[in-house]
């Protein structure tokens, strides 16, 4: 069983109910739904060339459905980008700002998958290496894309596929079962939206990385899930930060923020051993 204990330095910085200030010529609309514009931000890797392919991490910002902004993993984007890699940031419908459920949450997910696998060429994107990552909500939107057969948008086209190569799991959300996060709320439709009650053959390796002080994921859920995840042949890597909350990966203001470079580099460190980057870490 894949354990590892690590002491980092405190450092939170948490999500805001702000979409971001920045609007950046790479916002592109994914998605118009009941009047609601949804935008995605692609970060390029560095030494960018249009006729090339590139291996795509597709983030997912945390906040209980509720709100949340797409800049909550911009450093890792930014990271990401000097190892070859194009980041999309997702914005998504959330209660805050679209008086919407969490099934709003992880349709408008599956359609960004959607989006970037049929624009592949257009936006340069390796549609065979495509990542989904999260944090919290975010991450059970990284893992409802591959697991959940259900839940998608009428507009969407089927045909397309929303699974990811390989999911990167921050804290994520993943069991919404009766002693899961937030089960009253999902209502008697739980099964289909709950990715823990979702895993079967095929499911895309992932990495899960938790605090074992995480008032709102057990750790025990994250072992939970390795456990079925292995049941069914599919790799689940699983990282304990000792003495660390909900949301402790985040960047914080310190100048080395050991958390963040942590996980961040144990990230690397995974899609390297499943083929999709190359050469060593540079954290």
């Amino acid at each position: 069983m894949t354990k590892k204990i690590t002491l980092c330095l405190a450092g939170l910085l948490f999500m805001s109910n702000l979409f971001g200030q920045d609007k950046s010529a790479n916002d592109i609309t994914y998605k118009i739904v009941d009047g609601d514009t949804l935008k995605l931000r692609l970060i390029y890797p560095d030494n960018y060339k249009k006729n090339k392919k590139y291996p795509t991490i597709v983030f997912f910002f945390g906040g209980g459905w509720n709100g949340g902004t797409i800049l909550q993993f911009e450093d890792q984007a930014k990271y990401f980008a000097t190892r070859g890699v194009l980041s999309a940031l997702v914005d998504y419908r959330v209660k805050s700002r679209h008086k919407t459920t969490p099934y709003e949450s992880v349709k408008d997910a599956k359609s960004a998958m959607r989006f970037l696998r049929s624009n592949a060429k257009k936006y340069s994107i390796n549609s065979k290496k495509m990542v989904a990552a999260g944090g919290s909500a975010g991450g059970h939107l990284a893992a409802a894309v591959s697991m959940l057969s259900g839940v998608n948008e009428d507009t969407d086209d089927l045909s397309v596929s929303s699974k990811a190569s390989a999911s990167i799991l921050y804290n994520a959300v993943i069991d919404n079962g009766p002693t899961g996060f937030e089960h009253k709320r999902m209502g008697e439709h739980y099964l289909e939206i709950s990715p823990m009650h979702n895993i079967t053959k095929g499911a895309p390796p992932a990495i899960f990385f938790l605090g074992d002080k995480d008032k709102l994921i057990p750790v025990s859920t994250a072992y939970e899930f390795k456990a079925k995840m292995e049941a069914v042949g599919s790799r689940c890597d699983v990282f304990i930060y000792k003495d660390q909350p909900h949301g402790f990966f985040n960047k914080g203001k310190q100048e080395n923020d050991r958390c963040y470079i942590e996980t961040t580099r144990e990230a690397d460190v995974f899609l390297q051993s499943i083929g999709i980057l190359k050469g060593k870490a540079t954290l």
